[in-house]
């Protein structure tokens, strides 16, 4: 059959969240001469059969792209970021592996796939990363959740959908120093960096987070590697950053963690390296307790005390940086080292 003879039909019009923003995009149909047309299910893809992928324009652009190969049996495209996945397999053939994924569409030549899309995001509103799962989004990706106080564009997070059950929200990672931590009140005040790389989400957006009563409680976890891919991790009740100088606050530490308390430090009541309730701290905003700079000092940005028992926003090494306190440290897990990969995640109670 002629594989290369293409054309499409625009039959209706549909809505995407897309980081934030509703971006009106044509839906269509495709259809080849001498073949079945391809069938849309939206915010879904077939996972683990992708043998191809690419950045193209548009859906249209990624039919084409599948109806020229011969080992194409159907796509996904998202229209987020525009990334085109060339599938060798259907989703009537594993539909173990078709799944929820926002801002992504599924097409082959099934007319019944249009059947299973799912009700557009920005009908549903999903107030955390935790509600996007229990509705059955399982990966881990970008997505817009709506908590209370962040208006009708919502708010542009990393759900990590794996980790310790899922639903986490992660604000903090770093994972190769392409993203500088040493930044000014202002920048942690509003975020900075990518969210399918290192970035702080905010402060700000912690605080609005966090203060959303109507949610419960949030939990705190921390994921660690070091240079020989050991990882740990810890976790910590109640957590909640508050207004004005962006204060810890952290409840009990679950002893079954496996990096150990670096930031309440629960056996030195006290201590001047506690982090419970110490105020945020950057090169520009001083409110440690030292009689110098911390985050000057250790090139960074945490909530010091005098100064440090962990500082994951420290200067990134590309190596541990041995005996030495600068860099991306947990003192508790791995002393006077620079750790390779972090991450900060919160998730509701």
């Amino acid at each position: 059959m002629a594989k290369n003879s293409f054309r499409s039909e625009l039959f209706h019009i549909i809505s995407t969240i897309c980081l934030g923003a509703t971006l009106p995009v044509s839906g269509f149909k495709t259809s080849y001469t001498g073949e079945h047309p391809f069938y849309a299910a939206e915010n879904s893809a077939l996972k683990e059969f992708a043998y191809a992928t690419k950045t193209v324009r548009s859906r249209v652009i990624c039919g084409r792209e599948c109806s020229m190969d011969e080992h194409c049996k159907s796509f996904n495209f998202n229209d987020c970021n525009k990334i085109c996945e060339l599938n060798l397999a259907t989703r009537r053939e594993h539909p173990e592996d078709f799944s929820a994924t926002q801002g992504s569409v599924y097409f082959d030549a099934d007319e019944d796939t249009p059947l299973y899309s799912l009700t557009d995001i920005s009908m549903n509103r999903y107030r955390s990363c935790k509600m996007l799962l229990d509705a059955g989004y399982n990966s881990s990706s970008i997505y817009t959740i709506y908590p209370e106080g962040f208006g009708n564009g919502g708010l542009s997070v990393y759900c990590d959908m794996e980790t310790d059950g899922g639903g986490w929200i992660v604000f903090q990672r770093r994972q190769d120093g392409n993203v500088d931590f040493y930044r000014n009140w202002a920048e942690y005040q509003s975020g900075f960096g990518d969210l399918s790389g290192e970035f702080w989400l905010g402060n700000d957006n912690l605080v609005t987070l966090t203060s959303d009563d109507s949610r419960g409680t949030w939990e705190l976890r921390v994921d660690l590697q070091d240079w020989e891919n050991n990882m740990a991790w810890a976790k910590y009740s109640d957590f909640q950053i508050s207004p004005g100088e962006y204060n810890l606050n952290i409840g009990q530490y679950d002893t079954s963690s496996t990096a150990g308390d670096s930031l309440a430090l629960g056996y030195h009541t006290y201590s001047r390296w506690d982090h419970r309730g110490r105020p945020f701290s950057t090169k520009d905003r001083d409110n440690d307790r030292s009689s110098n700079s911390c985050a000057n000092h250790y090139t960074g940005a945490w909530w010091f005390n005098s100064c440090w028992y962990s500082h994951l926003n420290g200067r990134y090494f590309p190596d541990e940086n041995a005996g030495s306190y600068q860099g991306v440290q947990w003192e508790s897990w791995k002393s006077s080292y620079s750790l390779e990969t972090c991450s900060m995640k919160m998730r509701e109670i």
